[in-house]
């Protein structure tokens, strides 16, 4: 029976461990999401900022060949 405890013990211990680690990645991958997320907000009002003011169709466009 002692054995089986010190067994169950160690077992606990290591799953212990193994939950700690994944918590941490689990914080990281969170973090980078965020920033990720941060940028892509960024980049498109970038996007939308850099568009022009008014409408234009294919019509006000000159053919390559001009």
């Amino acid at each position: 029976m002692e054995e089986r405890l010190n067994e169950l013990e160690i077992k606990l211990s290591f799953a212990d461990d193994a939950i700690d680690e994944l918590n941490r990645t689990v914080f990281r991958q969170q973090q980078l999401i965020e920033q990720l997320q941060h940028d892509l907000r960024a980049l498109r009002q970038q996007m939308l900022a850099s568009l022009p003011e008014e409408k234009r169709t294919l019509q006000d466009e000159n053919p390559p060949h001009y």
